[in-house]
């Protein structure tokens, strides 16, 4: 193993192995697919049945439903998948068999049938249980020798994490709304296997590390372990033994299964009508009754662990619960991110720039996507010069990737550059309505192929702009379509999709959505921005502040972790406020500026780098070496628990803006991060105490 670990220092490129950047790629081509398929999953199961790129129409509460399972069981496979690598396969078939069953998955997705849709997600958690903990298990077993380096090596990493992010969100998204959903779900597919065969075939680079177990392997692991754990003077009682009881091992069996019941029953109930849980109790659901009793157990569980620990042991632990049980609070709210933000830029948001601000964005777009991927390139270069004859088809495979992508990128940024936009007149009926408050408002049902036009109706030409790379003339009939649940951005359909409309209607049994228009101007420098691309915004200002903050966390001026978790907490706040004033008082059909999404997102990710770093790192702080498995297991419980509520919530933005308003939804993410993060604020005192010096 010493000798594997000497070799591999050899090839450095950029002072680290190049193995290091084998890993790198990796996980790009892995977190491309995943935030690939993420941006488009609610888009695309919430997008109208009938229109330019139908979906399936499902409810916001139902998508979320499914989507918060999806991503709470994200957090909690991973856990088996490091206990199967470890006794079992080793990192490196783990990282392989993982990545190859996400590759299955992402290609069940790219059907779009109900059934290949459950198994694709299925095949996609199972899969990331056996890749996400065991790439970063090489990693750390890399640099047993150079611990010193570790850090270095793993801020590199995470670039590769946010970079994969970046363009799997731009080019996934991108091709799935101007092209097809199965494009997009496809893409992210083929960048898995290709970063499956790349990881393969470099297999001879790292020798025996991340190979499966052996006996030595085995005895070596506690000593691991027990480095990562507390330094204190209590390192007796946390070297003491303190193993699982009966009931110990009882209780956690019966909150997994509860765990596990609610993830499960909550999109089959209702989705599927079929409820796991048909009782009702003190006035709840019986699935609320049956969640609430789960965690009252895993609550009774972790006391009876802690309490057995010395005291010093035993306060740090209770810190550590402590932050765990704030930070569900913060994945709440900044996984909205993931379903109620991707519906609000879809449906509410001015997506539309025309004149100088499209020229604008048309730049800043050329420059935010040629620069990494040139930067990235480059380190691709740097590495071939080392390893082009160690490991040359895992050369070739990531040339093959780079190859697509910047064709992708080429492609995508010239059907920008070459669309032309047109004011094109349609015929509508113009329906009168009066508000709540006594107001007459109106409403515009275009008319179709299909209308029935009654006697005494109102018809009335409207105009809508549409952006298409076609050449058209002033007076040329055309056929459009919606694009949004609204129905106030339409799309062209040539023949083919005019076929397909017809098709997808006559299927359906309901009206095609066609509209016959006619082009009354030819307009320049007009440019619709996608849904997706707002979510690519989060990776960018990661990258863009991740130094900063490094710098401030190493300075005299680094803040106690209570105080982080705050800062997060309300700077996360603050970007949903914006959202609720920007919001304010919007009618239907009215769209909100793209500037208060923008800087959401922004206030998103700086409260994310105040506060998500520091979770992990408290685990081996705080958390005696055998405490560890249970507490990582807990720390993926509370992110899970975050993760499923703020899609349950999220999925509740109809409900609430039809009910109260939109701005009413984001207050809702406003106040109750705000409050969480005073709260801990005010904690600070006791929380030092807690950690007995650990900083």
């Amino acid at each position: 193993m010493n000798t594997d670990i000497e070799n591999l220092f050899k090839d450095k490129v950029m002072g680290h192995p190049a193995g290091l950047f084998v890993l790198f790629f990796t996980e790009m081509w892995e977190r491309f697919s995943f935030y690939g398929m993420r941006v488009l999953l609610v888009n695309f199961l919430t997008m109208a049945a009938i229109g330019y790129n139908p979906g399936w129409e499902w409810t916001a509460a139902n998508a979320g439903a499914l989507f918060g399972t999806y991503a709470g069981l994200l957090y909690l496979t991973p856990i088996l998948g490091g206990i199967i690598a470890d006794k079992l396969t080793g990192y490196r078939s783990a990282v392989v068999i993982g990545a190859l069953i996400m590759t299955l998955g992402h290609a069940s997705m790219a059907l779009e049938t109900e059934a290949s849709l459950y198994v694709g997600l299925a095949l996609l958690v199972i899969g990331t249980g056996f890749f996400k903990p065991n790439i970063t298990s090489i990693i750390s077993e890399m640099y047993k020798k150079n611990p010193e380096k570790k850090d270095g090596a793993y801020t590199i990493f995470y670039m590769g994490v946010n970079a994969g992010a970046f363009f799997g969100m731009m080019l996934c998204g991108y091709l799935a709304e101007r092209v097809g959903w199965s494009w997009g779900f496809g893409l992210a597919g083929i960048f898995m296997l290709l970063g499956t065969l790349q990881f393969w075939f470099s297999k001879n680079l790292f020798g025996k590390i991340g190979a499966k177990p052996t006996k030595e392997h085995e005895v070596e692991l506690p000593q691991n372990i027990n480095e990562k754990s507390a330094k204190n003077d209590t390192k007796e009682a946390e070297e003491k033994e303190n193993p699982f009881t009966i009931l110990d091992k009882v209780l956690i069996v019966i909150t997994s299964l509860i765990g596990l019941g609610y993830l499960i029953n909550d999109p089959l109930s209702k989705i599927g009508n079929v409820n796991l849980f048909p009782y009702e109790a003190f006035g709840l659901s019986g699935q609320i009754v049956t969640v609430l009793i789960g965690l009252l157990l895993f609550l009774v569980l972790v006391i009876r662990r802690i309490s057995r620990y010395t005291k010093i042991v035993r306060d740090r632990m209770i810190a550590f619960v402590i932050f765990a049980f704030f930070t569900v609070f913060f994945w709440l709210s900044f996984e909205q991110g993931a379903s109620s933000l991707i519906l609000f830029a879809r449906d509410n948001v001015d997506r539309v720039l025309s004149g100088n601000a499209a020229v604008i964005y048309n730049i800043v777009n050329i420059l935010l996507t040629v620069v990494p991927l040139a930067i990235i390139t480059y380190v691709l270069f740097l590495l071939w010069k080392k390893t082009y004859k160690t490991i040359p088809g895992s050369n070739i495979v990531l040339a093959i990737c780079f190859l697509g992508m910047w064709g992708l990128v080429g492609w995508m940024l010239n059907r920008d550059l070459t669309t032309t936009a047109y004011d094109v007149s349609y015929k509508a009926i113009e329906v009168q309505n009066t508000d709540d408050e006594g107001n007459e408002t109106f409403d515009y049902i275009p008319i179709t192929e299909n209308t029935n036009i009654e006697t005494g109706v109102t018809v009335v030409d409207r105009v809508t702009s549409i952006s298409e790379p076609k050449d058209f003339q002033v007076g040329s009939t055309i056929n459009i379509i919606t694009k949004n649940n609204e129905g106030t951005i339409f799309g062209y359909l040539n023949e083919e999709k005019v076929a397909f409309a017809k098709e997808n209607a006559i299927a359906q049994d309901r009206d095609s959505g066609i509209v016959e228009a006619t082009v009354t101007e030819i307009k320049d420098n007009q440019v619709e921005i996608t849904v997706s691309w707002f979510s690519i915004l989060n990776s960018f200002f990661i990258i863009a502040f991740a130094s900063f903050f490094s710098k401030w966390w190493d300075s005299k001026y680094n803040p106690s972790a209570a105080v982080k978790y705050a800062l997060g907490l309300i700077i996360m706040a603050i970007g949903f406020g914006l959202l609720a004033y920007g919001s304010y008082g919007i009618t239907a059909g009215v769209k909100v500026s793209m500037i208060w999404l923008i800087f959401a997102y922004l206030f998103h990710t700086l409260g994310e780098l105040c506060l998500s770093p520091v979770g992990l790192s408290y685990v081996s702080k705080l958390v005696p070496a055998r405490m560890i498995a249970l507490m990582f297991g807990m720390w993926y419980l509370a992110i899970a628990i975050g993760n499923k509520l703020a899609a349950v919530v999220g999925g509740q933005i109809e409900n609430i803006t039809e009910e109260y308003s939109l701005s009413t939804f984001f207050l809702i993410f406003t106040v109750v991060p705000t409050v969480a993060g005073l709260l801990i604020l005010a904690l600070n005192p006791v929380l030092k105490r807690l950690m007995h010096g650990v900083r």
